[in-house]
């Protein structure tokens, strides 16, 4: 488990690029057959990825935590953005197929991931939070199929379509993880796609002082990148982000993103407030 400190915003305005990125960006999320945590003071935060290829992986709490298991005081949400796998928890074998999602509660003892196919594997990108109390495990659907009405453990995403074409920031939010959805002690996690032509992601950008977020990029080939805007909104800065490379962005701190094409990514919240709308709004003309 990898270990990121801090930083304050007096300290980051005076960073050089090597530096932003060796604070803010995890270059590599994905190992074969091996689980990549990173473990960030702020918020406690735990993020990244498990990629099963010719084995089950178990996911451990390692010296980091001081657990006697991973959740023995967090919780867990996942999002697969591979093949179709598995999630095993506390005994139970999950289905979790392409952008489908699960959400894993305090106190689960055992939990693994597998592919189903080793030449198409599940890329299973997790993100985690401190837990005082047990929510349900539950399963999410990216889409809405009937045919799981049955099954209480199973709900869709909650979708909502967002911006234009014009503005070049036609997305769409799939809310997986947040309150009156999948309820969770302080973790809210989605995805959000966005439309052909349309390369902003957060625009008119924010801060949300009372959470802070991690941005998993992806959907992206060799030679695409998005530019990703951090730092204080009069002192904004950029990173530089491939596919399927991750970065923290601190409460005090924009984040938003312009790709050299359409993208896809996954957001993680951890901190004080879950309200999704609970945001300080900058206007461009602020910007600098």
């Amino acid at each position: 488990m990898e270990l990121r400190t801090a930083a304050s915003p007096k300290d980051v305005k005076h960073y050089t690029t090597e530096r932003l990125r060796e604070e803010f960006l995890v270059e590599k999320i994905f190992f074969e057959d091996d689980i990549k945590l990173v473990y960030s003071h702020i918020d406690r935060i735990i993020f990244g990825g498990a990629l099963p290829v010719s084995k089950k992986l178990s996911l451990t709490a390692g010296d980091e935590l001081r657990a006697e298991y991973f959740l023995q005081r967090r919780e867990l949400g996942i999002i697969n953005i591979g093949g179709a796998g598995k999630v095993t928890a506390d005994g139970k074998v999950y289905e979790i197929g392409p952008r489908n999602g699960m959400y894993i509660g305090m106190g689960t003892k055992d939990v693994a991931f597998e592919s189903n196919d080793p030449r198409n594997p599940a890329k299973f990108y997790m993100c985690s939070a401190p837990a005082h109390k047990t929510y349900p495990t539950v399963r999410i659907l990216k889409d809405d199929k009937k045919e799981f009405d049955y099954d209480v453990e199973i709900l869709p995403v909650n979708k909502k379509e967002l911006g234009t074409l014009e503005d070049s920031n036609h997305r769409t939010i799939n809310k997986y993880i947040l309150p009156g959805q999948v309820e969770s002690c302080q973790l809210e996690m989605g995805m959000t796609h966005l439309e052909q032509g349309s390369v902003w992601n957060t625009m008119p950008c924010h801060t949300h002082d009372r959470r802070m977020e991690v941005y998993l990029y992806f959907d992206l080939s060799e030679n695409d990148f998005v530019m990703h805007f951090m730092g204080e909104p009069t002192e904004t800065r950029h990173i530089v982000m491939r596919n399927e490379q991750a970065v923290i962005s601190p409460s005090w701190s924009i984040h938003a993103g312009a790709g050299s094409r359409n993208y896809t990514f996954i957001w993680g919240m951890v901190g004080e407030n879950q309200d999704f709308d609970d945001m300080d709004d900058i206007e461009n003309k602020d910007l600098k």
